[in-house]
């Protein structure tokens, strides 16, 4: 009678052991190439300081008018992001972002030959026009629709509170 709580004993014991062995056997997963991109995305690589918060960016946004609506889809240290729509058609993709976390996008524009109000522009694809806002901030514009045009995104760029980015720094 003895005998029988000795081997539950002695049986649990194993399993455990054998629980823990096979824990400890499995396979150690290398680092994707994705979480690389995700932690240099989120680290700050300059000394200029933090970033802005998204949350500041909002109210410089331009206004929403003539069919026009903003929806806001993104806010996170250092960016902000709205989509533009007319009736329930998405029109184009409006954000703000602080270089200081990113100071390789500044580089696209020290080469420009382009401007619009007053700032260096860049567009590294037919469907989007981005400018430079004191030597910090990219504004930039995408289009969703091919009835919102460069022309269209340049006149909203200009309709973005400039000058309130500016002053943000």
């Amino acid at each position: 009678m003895m005998k029988l709580p000795r081997l539950r004993q002695i049986l649990l014991s194993s399993c455990l052991g054998l629980l823990l062995l096979v824990s400890a056997c499995g396979e150690v997963q290398e680092p994707s190439r994705w979480d690389g991109a995700q932690q240099q995305s989120t680290e700050v690589t300059s000394a200029a300081g933090q970033p802005v918060p998204g949350s500041s960016f909002n109210r410089l946004f331009p206004s929403a008018s003539g069919g026009y609506s903003l929806v806001y889809t993104q806010e996170k240290a250092g960016f902000a992001e709205a989509k533009l729509q007319q009736g329930s058609q998405d029109m184009a993709m409006l954000s703000i972002s602080d270089t200081v976390s990113n100071p390789s996008a500044v580089q696209k524009f020290q080469q420009s030959n382009t401007q619009v109000g007053g700032y260096p522009s860049s567009s590294l694809t037919p469907n989007d026009t981005a400018i430079l806002v004191g030597d910090r901030f990219q504004v930039k514009i995408q289009s969703r629709n091919p009835a919102f045009t460069a022309s269209d995104r340049e006149t909203w760029l200009q309709r973005f509170d400039l000058n309130g980015l500016k002053q943000l720094k």
